[in-house]
């Protein structure tokens, strides 16, 4: 009897566990690897839990995924505050929700340290008028106002420079039921002068402070929004807006669709603004072939270091891009004609985004999962998953020389995309690709078959031996871009990448690119040539390059 066959790693389905491996199974069945709570408390800050995935809802992954950041603020406090920090700061994340969420947990720890670092981080995470009432809002929910909060919500007041404090009332005056009235109501921070004045005014109105506007400066924009509010006529708001920089949310609804109005706002509009109001600025007629504005636009969205100064995510980018080219918004009635120009302005954005990533020159396969669970929604966005990782896989498509493109579900799934493609068409090929089981070792198996089919053999040296078929160069990285929810194949993907690298001589890389914030990974662990990389943030195309080319 052959005993090994039970046991051995290439006869060992999917559905069950390797032997001898530290295997935990999947929302789909399959066998994988656990990811320990620091990767997950990444995976979650970066993708969160929104809208859920296409096997757990969005209660149950929610309430999982904050179990595991519990488990970070009782393991280390500090480490997770920062943790926390340092994706929020650096913009990692398309929405700034799950640290927001993650934060507020942290006021909630019995550790009164830990409660102590996640007040005074609130600063540096809720940087907005907006993030600031949606962390009230959630320590609301999860704990009750008591000193700690009601102080933290004062130091964030007190501590911002006037103008800008004037910015944020002006701009973000509502949010998850909350208004900056309700907070400093609740907060009560003490203040003299100009800050007092804006205090007034938010909590009392505009009687109580319009005679003491001339001696602040920083009350001049209040006035006009004030103005704004009370303007009858079209050409006053424009004024309004030409000489004191309102913020299009400062504008009363009933002048938004106005073309002139549009107009006078889109000099100063901040980029991420620009790129939301895309379509009804082209639905009011402001965007339209030769204009003025058009080319304005082009040029915003072409200069890459201005998009990369202004923080802007490259998800929201392909967002706008999908919602943009498909002439009407996801939600509402709003209805537009694409202006090409501003779809190829948004294509070159998503790609400037990345900022120059430095190739890694090594041979690559990139896997695209394509299965019916990467069907979801990308946090709650228009995005799928499998869109998502076919925009990601192309930015490496466009750097690297040399790669070969496979997307696969439980079968290799013929994809005709290219980096010379524009973004908008590439979207619609994968939303029409008929979805499957999902096997994430068929990339592997692709280029081992590829291997047994042309009869070749390696020089453990160096390269391979050409035999009377021809030779095939070995594969130096795989990237596998899934959420890990693989169940079907008959090989696990781990065995499938030690069978190759024995075949091939070589220690090739893989490279695993979670797309949902579940615990799971495809990669082992402990396998220093493997890499679990996080979403589809600026770093990743450049950290990818650099690990496949041992510059890590």
């Amino acid at each position: 009897m052959n005993y090994a066959r039970h046991i051995a790693p290439r006869s060992t389905p999917q559905s069950e566990p390797l032997f001898g491996q530290n295997q935990v199974q999947n929302s789909a069945g399959g066998y994988v690897y656990a990811l320990d709570a620091w990767k997950r408390l990444d995976r979650f800050l970066i993708l969160g839990s929104e809208g859920g995935t296409y096997y757990v809802g969005e209660h149950e992954l929610t309430r999982d995924n904050a179990t595991v950041v519990n488990q970070c603020y009782a393991q280390d406090y500090r480490r997770t505050v920062q943790r926390i920090v340092d994706v929020s700061v650096a913009g990692r994340a398309p929405k700034n929700d799950p640290a927001i969420f993650a934060l507020a947990l942290g006021t909630t720890q019995a550790n009164p340290e830990a409660r102590k670092a996640a007040f005074e981080a609130m600063p540096a995470v809720c940087r907005t008028g907006t993030h600031l009432f949606q962390f009230a809002a959630a320590c609301d929910a999860l704990r009750g106002w008591g000193r700690g909060l009601r102080n933290a919500v004062a130091t964030w007041y007190d501590g911002m420079p006037t103008g800008k404090l004037a910015y944020q009332a002006v701009k973000y005056r509502q949010r998850n039921g909350w208004t900056h009235r309700d907070l400093l109501r609740l907060a009560h921070p003490k203040a003299e002068g100009e800050r007092n004045a804006i205090y007034n005014w938010i909590v009392k109105g505009w009687d109580a402070v319009s005679p003491k506007v001339p001696a602040y400066e920083g009350m001049r924009l209040v006035w006009a929004f004030e103005s704004a509010q009370r303007a009858e006529s079209e050409a006053e708001i424009v004024r309004l807006i030409t000489d004191y920089h309102l913020p299009w949310e400062a504008v009363d609804n009933k002048w938004l669709k106005s073309a002139t109005v549009w107009d006078a706002l889109l000099p100063h509009m901040p980029l991420t603004a620009l790129i939301r109001n895309l379509g009804r600025m082209t639905a009011n007629g402001l965007i339209a072939p030769f204009s003025d504005a058009t080319r304005t636009v082009v040029e915003k969205l072409a200069d890459g270091e201005h998009l990369r100064a202004s923080r802007v995510h490259p998800m929201a980018v392909l967002v706008a891009l999908k919602t943009y080219a498909q002439g009407q918004g996801v939600k509402g009635s709003l209805k537009w004609n694409p202006e090409r120009k501003i779809v190829d302005a948004l294509d070159g954005a998503f790609y400037a985004a990345f900022g120059n990533v430095t190739p890694c020159n090594k041979r690559m396969v990139l896997g695209l999962d394509v299965s019916g669970s990467m069907s979801s929604p990308m946090m709650g966005s228009p995005l799928t998953c499998r869109e998502a990782v076919a925009a990601l896989a192309l930015v490496t498509a466009r750097t690297e020389p040399e790669y070969h493109l496979l997307a696969f579900s439980h079968t290799l799934v013929p994809v005709d995309i290219s980096p010379r493609e524009r973004l908008d068409d590439v979207l619609r090929k994968m939303d029409a690709i008929p979805m499957g089981a999902t096997d994430c070792a068929l990339p592997m198996l692709w280029a081992l078959g590829q291997q047994y089919q042309r009869d070749s053999y390696w020089d453990r040296g160096s390269r391979l031996v050409p035999t009377r078929t021809g030779f095939i160069k070995g594969v130096e990285g795989f990237i596998v871009l899934t959420d890990n929810e693989t169940w079907f194949g008959a090989t696990h993907p781990s065995a499938a990448i030690n069978a190759y690298r024995q075949k091939a001589g070589l220690n090739s890389k893989l490279v695993v690119v979670g797309m949902t914030s579940t615990g799971f990974s495809i990669a082992p662990q402990d396998d220093s040539a493997c890499l679990d990389v996080v979403g589809m943030d600026t770093a990743t195309p450049q950290l990818i390059s650099d690990f496949i080319a041992d510059r890590l």
